[in-house]
């Protein structure tokens, strides 16, 4: 019973380490599939990547989960003054809308977020 015991925690030990470095190869992969910081115009922005069938919406910046989530929430499909209304973006002054509209479409030219041909956003096709 005790060389049991012995070799169950001999394998238990092994197991631990190959536990350990799994969880340090997952980690260094979910590092390096996060969006990078990008330069337009000497500003840093951050990059939405394109979506592959095993990423998650965790990768996209803070900006368009929060947008992604309004669209899911919409009752159908909606045109982005609603999204602007929901995020409380002051959506009476166009130059507050234009960019809006520019994360609406970083996520449909990436695959995201589906556009319909009229214009409107939705999750659901």
């Amino acid at each position: 019973m005790a060389k049991q015991l012995v070799e169950v925690r001999d394998e238990l030990a092994v197991a631990e380490g190959v536990l350990e470095r799994m969880s340090e190869q997952l980690a260094d992969e979910r590092d390096s599939a996060a969006p990078a910081p990008g330069q337009v115009g000497g500003r840093a922005v951050m990059l939405v990547p394109h979506r592959t069938p095993d990423m998650e919406e965790t990768l996209l910046p803070p900006d368009h989960q929060r947008i992604l989530a309004v669209v899911r929430q919409a009752a159908g499909p909606v045109m982005a003054r609603p999204v602007g209304d929901a995020l409380g973006i002051d959506i009476s002054v166009r130059s507050k809308l234009e960019p809006l509209r520019g994360k609406l479409v970083s996520p449909v030219d990436r695959g995201w977020l589906p556009k319909l041909p009229d214009g409107r956003f939705t999750t659901r096709l």
